[in-house]
């Protein structure tokens, strides 16, 4: 059986809003990853998905919750603890041209995290360098050159290696192909899933695009407006979506089936606030199949084997 990475408990993640009120950026939300395994998270924009991976590798404080590394509490260590914690827990970020500096070479961005930790000697900087360049698919000879000199692709590659100097376990890929050419994001999808396969990785996929996720994840789990509405194996989730919000994204994917469409299911409504938000269900403004009940606080429900879902009409929509 699958031993877990990171087991996240009740998470929640509120920014204080002038007036003493909060933005409810991520509320309770819980699950597991195993070792080896990759989760992906998806959602429209706004609905947490980047603030969720930021604050389980702590680079936000969390407001409430357990965020646990290999079954250790990480939720709120400091000093040298944390340093050891950021070492196994990295992140890759969307835009490669913005988290590089511009004034660093590339051979200097890739070994930035390793001077940090102070293990290596300059001899080994080196050592460790062109072996992470040639690891993730970049030429030697561009060592020396500036972010700026390079493509979207080549860039988001160095991003990668930076991320991997350390040796980490997890790593959160917040969107890194979005701002990519499609064909340039199957490479770097392709590099990810080898890198997984060789360095026995653990990732957290965040995207909007359920056709990438589709590829890349083993579960899946769908937030809307900072919580959990569905979570389940990828393959189940594509064949048998549970929650209308999901079934809304699904129908949204384009199709070249000309002589099966897919029906587009278009959502009304006003998307709710997620500024101390009123109990219940968040999407039930714009849910066609709301009731009275939907008024009252959904809980996260298992129909089937793995198969979570926080709809109260899950079961009569799903017959």
């Amino acid at each position: 059986m699958a031993e877990p990475i990171v087991e996240v408990k009740n998470l929640k993640k509120y920014f204080p809003c002038p007036g003493g009120a909060q933005n409810h950026a991520v509320d309770d939300v819980t699950f597991t990853i195993n070792k080896g395994q990759t989760l992906g998270v998806v959602g429209e924009s706004g609905c947490g998905k980047s603030t969720l991976g930021r604050t389980i590798i702590r680079l936000q404080e969390a407001t409430d919750g357990v965020i646990k590394l290999n079954g250790e509490d990480i939720t709120h260590v400091k000093g040298h603890k944390l340093k050891q914690v950021h070492e196994k827990m990295q992140i890759v970020f969307q835009d490669p041209y913005s988290s590089l500096n511009p004034r660093m070479t590339i051979d200097t961005a890739v070994t930035e995290p390793m001077k940090y930790a102070g293990h290596y000697t300059k001899k080994q900087l080196q050592e460790e360098s062109i072996k992470l360049m040639d690891l993730v698919g970049i030429d030697e000879r561009l060592r020396r050159s500036y972010p700026h000199e390079l493509d979207g692709g080549r860039r988001q590659r160095v991003v990668i290696a930076r991320a991997l100097a350390l040796n980490p376990e997890f790593i959160v890929c917040d969107e890194p192909v979005s701002a990519l050419d499609v064909s340039i994001q199957a490479q770097v999808l392709n590099l990810l899933m080898d890198l997984q396969d060789q360095m026995k990785l653990s990732y957290m996929f965040v995207t909007h695009d359920l056709s990438v996720v589709r590829l890349i994840s083993d579960h899946i789990v769908v937030m809307y407006l900072g919580q959990m509405v569905e979570k389940s194996p990828t393959k189940e989730l594509f064949v048998r979506s549970l929650h209308p919000y999901t079934k809304a994204l699904l129908s949204a994917i384009p199709s070249t089936d000309l002589d099966h469409p897919m029906k587009r299911i278009q959502l009304k409504g006003e998307i709710s606030s997620p500024i101390n938000p009123k109990p219940g269900c968040r999407f039930a403004a714009r849910c066609p199949y709301a009731t009275e009940r939907c008024q009252e606080p959904q809980q996260l429900r298992e129909l089937s084997k793995d198969h979570f879902v926080a709809c109260c009409r899950a079961e009569e929509m799903n017959d």
